[in-house]
């Protein structure tokens, strides 16, 4: 069942509720039970309305999206551009293949457009939080669809109707630092266009668009740093807008970007 809520969420208070005690995500596990198990184990629950922002990680573990160096075979453009990068050829193979297109190249990283269509550093393959020296993670296949099959397995489980995000952590053009951002979402609407609204003031709004699951995931970085063991966070008394949204539909079109 689900937790009772103990008020009505109308004093614009949001919480946000780490969960600390999932275990090891393992291939083929049901991320899901998981979640919902360490959410009751450490008395949060979960309540209709709350959104979930889970670390791309978990995903990537469960969906077998894990490679192991050793298994890899370098390219000789791999072989070459690992010189520059002064990096494992091996990781570096592994960021092409999972890339659409090369961006840019420095001696820091590999700025790609990944086969999903975000635009970050080494295609989101990471080394961080993986058991093991010899092993790295690469992004779900789908992380939309996976968000999908969490909310719908978490009401077949509580019968809370959650939203959640799969999030990532990107850097962002003219901004320095890293950002939790939204990879994959499913149970809200992704963006709040308030277009024809107004202000305040009273002023006619003409080109606001909110990124509300970016903004979701963002705070919930607050307590999702990587060496807190904090893969997932609720975050309840949002004001989540209605709607199926995607996590693709943040990714601006080619002919709106001026970044690249």
């Amino acid at each position: 069942m689900t937790r009772p809520s103990a008020r009505r969420h109308t004093d614009r208070r949001i919480e946000l509720i780490g969960l600390r005690t999932l275990p090891e995500v393992k291939p083929g596990e049901d991320v899901a039970r998981l979640v919902w198990d360490a959410a009751r184990r450490e008395s949060a629950g979960l309540e209709t309305g709350d959104a979930l922002v889970l670390a791309q990680k978990i995903f990537s573990k469960a969906e077998g999206r894990i490679v192991r160096l050793r298994d890899v075979a370098p390219s000789a453009l791999a072989q070459t551009w690992a010189q520059t990068l002064r990096a494992d050829p091996r990781f570096v193979e592994i960021v092409l293949r999972e890339s659409r297109r090369i961006i840019r190249m420095s001696e820091r990283a590999l700025i790609v457009e990944t086969r999903h269509g975000f635009v970050c550093a080494n295609a989101g393959v990471d080394r961080s939080n993986v058991r093991g020296s010899g092993s790295v993670t690469c992004l779900p296949f789908d992380p939309d669809a996976s968000a999908q099959k969490f909310v719908k397995r978490i009401k077949s489980l509580s019968g809370a109707r959650v939203a959640a995000i799969i999030s990532d952590t990107f850097g962002r053009p003219w901004r320095l630092g890293l950002a939790n951002v939204a990879i994959g979402a499913a149970g809200f609407s992704v963006l709040e266009d308030l277009r024809g609204r107004k202000d305040a003031s009273g002023h006619l709004l003409n080109a606001t668009i909110l990124a509300v699951a970016d903004e979701l995931a963002a705070a919930a970085g607050l307590v999702m740093k990587k060496s807190a063991q904090v893969p997932v966070v609720i975050i309840r008394g949002a004001r989540l807008p209605a709607g199926r949204g995607r996590a693709q539909e943040l990714i601006r079109p080619p002919s709106e970007d001026m970044f690249r």
